[in-house]
């Protein structure tokens, strides 16, 4: 068989490179790039192989046993999938994809930061997040905030600044958490329990009770 005739077998199903002893660079490249998942039947890849292959497949990558930092990235760029990725590659998966943080070991701070920033949801795949992480969460989707234990007051107030109805979510705010929210919306008060209101909120507010009993509200 002609390398043309390779090229033209793999070009319309890339798995029959598995059948061809030998085959060229050229003809394993258009082999991956017909199915990236191809690679595992060809020994010792070049780079570009491999390159081509998880650009084609991001998943391809478990089949390569000896990858570089840029195949790596191509990998997650594709698919976000990577096996014990370097830093710059945690970087790049989770700013494409916050979620991704899950699959990676001990994550630094970097990477936490960048997940929570892309997706601020992210923060439930991370153990004892720092203030720092706690914070550009919060801030990205104030929620999240029901999934950090012990919140500081600053975290508090950015969750509330993002969004005032997270109030219901927060145990025991502060008075300055309590009149943020309220001055978002009034109606937020009605979500704080009555006896975790402070004082100077409950006398400041009092009518609004009223009215609400008064069925005004």
């Amino acid at each position: 068989m002609t390398e043309q005739e390779q090229l033209e077998l793999v070009r319309k199903n890339g798995f029959a490179i598995q059948y061809i002893d030998n085959p060229t660079e050229e003809v394993c490249l258009a082999a991956v790039q017909q199915n990236g998942y191809v690679i595992q039947y060809i020994g010792n890849p070049t780079e570009e192989v491999q390159l081509a292959a998880v650009k084609q497949n991001g998943y391809a990558i478990r089949f390569i046993k000896s990858r570089s930092e840029a195949v790596q990235l191509a990998a997650v760029k594709r698919n976000g999938h990577a096996k014990n990725p370097s830093e710059a590659v945690c970087l790049v998966a989770v700013k494409q994809d916050g979620y991704a943080i899950r699959c990676i070991k001990n994550p630094s701070e970097a990477v936490q930061l960048a997940a929570v920033k892309q997706n601020g949801h992210a923060i439930r795949f991370i153990k004892n997040p720092s203030e720092a992480v706690c914070l550009v969460a919060v801030k990205q989707d104030g929620y999240v905030i029901q999934f950090i234990k012990n919140p500081s007051e600053a975290v508090q107030l950015a969750a509330v600044l993002e969004n005032g109805y997270v109030i219901q979510c927060i145990e025991n705010p502060s008075l300055a958490v309590q009149k943020y929210s309220i001055e978002q919306d009034k109606d937020n008060i009605f979500n704080i329990p009555e006896n975790k209101l402070h004082p100077e909120i409950k006398k400041k507010y009092q009518y609004l009770f009223s009215m609400k009993k008064a069925g005004i509200l």
